[in-house]
Parts: C-alpha cells; sequence; structure tokens
C-alpha cells in the first residue's frame, strides 16, 4: 500500500457518512462544546442534577450564596463552584432555579443578569391548591424578562443519579415561551428523558401538586377492601365468638381473633373483591345493550369503577396470598397439636383402630386442589397487570389472560369455597342464632357475576353486543342512519 492509499483513506474517514443536505429533518444538534447550564442552589437536588447533567456532557456551573460552606466532595470535580452572580453570568442561556420558592425574592438583584435567560423552576407545591397561582407563575412575575419554564420537579434525586432508564423517564414541561421549552425538551432528551409538553404555563399548578398525591388510583380500591375485611372480621367475630360467650355462659373463644378469624376473613375478601373486578366489565355491556349503542358515555361511578379494576385485582390477590401463607401457619399453632391429641384420645377410648372418612379426604383434596389452582391462575394474572409485563403482550394476549384466565380464577375460587362448604350450608347447625356462615355471604356476589356471564355468551346476546361495539347503532340512537336509509330507497 503506497502513501497516495493511505492518504486518501485518512480523507475518508474523516469525511462526514451523510451530508448536511442528507442529515434528517427532526435530528438534534449536537455540539461538541456543551453550553454551560447554571443552577442556583446547593442542596441535595442541585446535587444530583449536576451529576446527571455532567453524565450526559453538559458543563456545568452552580451559584450559591455561600461557596465556603459547600463540603469539599460533595459535586463532582467537573462542576464549578460560584456565588450566584458569577454562576449567572456563566450560564448561557439555562438557568435551574434549584431553591426554595420563598427564596425567590433574595434572586431579585439578579434581574438584569437573568434577563433574556431560560429560567427552569423545578420546585413542587407545599400543598394541594390548585386554584391559587403556583411557584412557576411567581417565579414569572418576579423575573418578567426572563422565559420561566416549569419541569423536572416530578423527577426525583433518586432517579437523577440512577439514570432514566431505572425511574420514570417521563419529564412535564410547560411555559409560554415556545423558545423557553424548545431547548428545555432538548437538555431533557440529551439527559435521556422524555419530555412531555404540558402546554402552557398555567398547567404549572397541576405538574407541581403531582408528587404530592399518594397513591391517587389505589385510595378507593384499598378502601374497600378494608371495609369487606372489617365486615368479614366483624360478622365472624359476632357470629362465633361473642354471641356463643354470652349464650353459653363463659365459652371462651377469644384466642381465634389473632389467626383463625382473620384466615377465614382473607378468603372471603378475596373473593368480593375478584367478583368486583369483573363486575362493572359486566354492568357496562348490559348498559350498551339496553342503550343499542357505544356512543354515550358511562356514568362518571362506573367509569371510575372501570379504572379501578387492575387495582382491585392485585388486591384480591394479596388477600388470597396472605390466606395460603396462614393455612400453612395453621399446623404450627399449640391448639392444632391440642386438637390432634384429643382426638387420638377419644379414638382409643372408643376402641376405633384404623378410622377412615372417605368422603371427608375427597372433600379435602378437592377444596385444596383448587384453592391451588384458583391461586395460580390469580398470580399470573397479577404477573401481568405489571407494565413490564403487559407491554410485551398484544391486545388479544391482554384480553384474554385478564378477561378468560380470570374468570376460569373466579370459577376454581367459587369451586373451593363450594368444596369447603361441602353439604353443611344444609345443616342447622351451620346456622348458629339464625347466621350462615362466612363464606355463603362471600359467595353470593360472585356466583351472580359468573351467571351473567353466561347470559352474555348466549349466541343471541353475544352477536347483538358484538355489533353495538363494533359501530352499529339502532336507528332511534342514529337518526342519519334511518335518513340515510330513506333516500337509498328512492322515498322523497
Amino acid at each position: 500500500m503506497n502513501q497516495n492509499h493511505v492518504f486518501i483513506m485518512v480523507e475518508n474517514m474523516t469525511t462526514p457518512l451523510l451530508s448536511d443536505s442528507e442529515a434528517p429533518a427532526d435530528a438534534l444538534p449536537v455540539c461538541l462544546t456543551s453550553p454551560t447550564v447554571a443552577i442556583l442552589g446547593s442542596g441535595d437536588f442541585s446535587r444530583s442534577l449536576a451529576l446527571r447533567l455532567v453524565a450526559s456532557g453538559v458543563r456545568v456551573v452552580v451559584g450559591s450564596r455561600c461557596v465556603n460552606r459547600i463540603p469539599s466532595g460533595l459535586f463532582p470535580d467537573a462542576v464549578e463552584l460560584r456565588n450566584q452572580e458569577g454562576a449567572v453570568s456563566q450560564a448561557v442561556c439555562l438557568v435551574f432555579m434549584a431553591v426554595f420558592p420563598e427564596h425567590y425574592c433574595s434572586l431579585l438583584g439578579l434581574q438584569s443578569a437573568l434577563a433574556g435567560k431560560v429560567l427552569v423552576d423545578v420546585s413542587n407545591g407545599a400543598e394541594m391548591n390548585i386554584h391559587g397561582p403556583s411557584n412557576a407563575e411567581r417565579l414569572a412575575e418576579l423575573f418578567p424578562d426572563s422565559l420561566v419554564v416549569k419541569g423536572f420537579n416530578t423527577v426525583s434525586t433518586w432517579e437523577l443519579q440512577t439514570g432514566a432508564h431505572d425511574g420514570s423517564r417521563q419529564v412535564m414541561i410547560c411555559s409560554n415561551s415556545t423558545e423557553g421549552k424548545k431547548k428545555v425538551v432538548q437538555l431533557a432528551r440529551q439527559m435521556g428523558f422524555h419530555p412531555v409538553d404540558m402546554g402552557g404555563l398555567s398547567a404549572a399548578r397541576e405538574i407541581e401538586v403531582a408528587p404530592l398525591h399518594l397513591f391517587p388510583s389505589w385510595s378507593g380500591p384499598v378502601v374497600v377492601t378494608f371495609l369487606l375485611f372489617l365486615f368479614f372480621y366483624g360478622y365472624g367475630f359476632l357470629r362465633g365468638i361473642l354471641l356463643p360467650f354470652l349464650a353459653q355462659g363463659g365459652h371462651n373463644a377469644f384466642y381465634r381473633l389473632a389467626l383463625d378469624l382473620v384466615n377465614e376473613s382473607l378468603p372471603a375478601v378475596a373473593l368480593v373483591t375478584l367478583a368486583l373486578v369483573y363486575f362493572p366489565g359486566l354492568f357496562a355491556a348490559w348498559l350498551q345493550l339496553w342503550r343499542g349503542t357505544k356512543y354515550q358515555r358511562f356514568p362518571s361511578w362506573l367509569d371510575n369503577w372501570l379504572q379501578r379494576r387492575k387495582q382491585l385485582g392485585l388486591l384480591s390477590f394479596l388477600c388470597a396470598a396472605l390466606h395460603g401463607v396462614y393455612s400453612l401457619c395453621l399446623p404450627l399453632r399449640r391448639i392444632t397439636l391440642h386438637r390432634l391429641v384429643n382426638t387420638a384420645y377419644r379414638q382409643v377410648k372408643a376402641g376405633t383402630e384404623e378410622p377412615w372418612d372417605e368422603l371427608g379426604v375427597w372433600r379435602s383434596d378437592l377444596y385444596l386442589s383448587c384453592g391451588v389452582l384458583g391461586l395460580g391462575v390469580l398470580s399470573l394474572l397479577a404477573i401481568t397487570s405489571l407494565p413490564t409485563v403487559g407491554n410485551t403482550l398484544n391486545w388479544r394476549e391482554f384480553t384474554f389472560v385478564q378477561s378468560g384466565l380470570g374468570y376460569i380464577a373466579l370459577t376454581l375460587s367459587i369451586t373451593h369455597t363450594l368444596f369447603f362448604g361441602w353439604d353443611f350450608a344444609f345443616h342447622i347447625e351451620a346456622y348458629p342464632f339464625y347466621m350462615p356462615p362466612s363464606y355463603l355471604l362471600a359467595v353470593v356476589v360472585p356466583c351472580i357475576v359468573l351467571v351473567c356471564r353466561c347470559f352474555l355468551l348466549l349466541p343471541c346476546i353475544f352477536t347483538r353486543l358484538t355489533r353495538i361495539r363494533r359501530g352499529c347503532e339502532s336507528k332511534r340512537n342514529c337518526p342519519v342512519l334511518q335518513h340515510h336509509h330513506v333516500v337509498a330507497n328512492g322515498i322523497p
């Protein structure tokens, strides 16, 4: 290989693969020397934000009221520490306001230095108040010559330090300045986040209170599950402990409060909660059949119920799993050993050498088998409810698991309860104080759900419901179709 060939190869290596005319139009500009970004404040969020920016190839300068107060090693070596005036002067266009909102007024002396620059407000609301002005709007009033952008307040310091792939990738951004939003969006993408444009600066009120919500979609399902547990626990306490104690004069069974009664209440709560997962879907189907259209909105209470089915299903799985763990603990109790010894003593005293209850063996094996299978299918439903698993399924697969296997889990759970009850429900001894057992109360709603589901599977009903869900409407709900039908037949 001669020198000319070497020169040509070097020249080709320095030539870009795509010319400017061939580069994608939506490609983000890449800067070999990234512009300096300033962060006002030296707290935990400022340190985590500086770490993330430096890891993304951005030059960072941190401004503090007292630079000498910052311990050495708190910030990376690549971060430059200055006073607030020096940090603002070093920033090209972006300045993060990582200070508490009550200290915004202390920065009024920097109005002229901050004029024309983009101020990113990362503060959160102190209380759930979306009616008054937001922190970002107050910042815009204090610095009218700056471009205020709300963003990065929903990202925690942990997510900034561990990277965007280990936490939430979404960053909600809002501003009245299109130019300011464009710069913050570009920086968020460079940091590995997915910016979401929420509109004007008035949206900052909702963005600031978003981190203050405590499981907003879980409050209703948790309350319903807790009330169901209180009902079945209180009912069992009244039926099996308190009333016998008062009626029989000293029959003490209060030891059952800690484990027995809890283990009796948990499966009842799991069964009813699982039925509540599929009950709103059936109600919505019957409502569509009655209306003859799918284009009318459901009532707000039904819409909210439909949106909480995932949470109800996970809580049902939790109660079923706890019931399984409690059941495994039953043989470890001292009362169980006491009953075994008493039973053996009575058999020896009665002269029974080899007692065998075949009917009882069938009953126990059947209800245990149905219970284990039901818990296994319910576990599969819980796993596919996770976003990381559910996102790998297409719509048909997800519907099959959540609907088809869900009804199988409900059927197995009902069968487990019925085998447990066996024929006891037909004995008068099962109704002390005229109160039925808890499992009979728990099985009512699930049986109603299964019967309604079976009616919807009838060909005459299933065909009509399918047509409605594919957009067909009755003539009374769509007069336009009626008019077209008349014109098509040539009737004036």
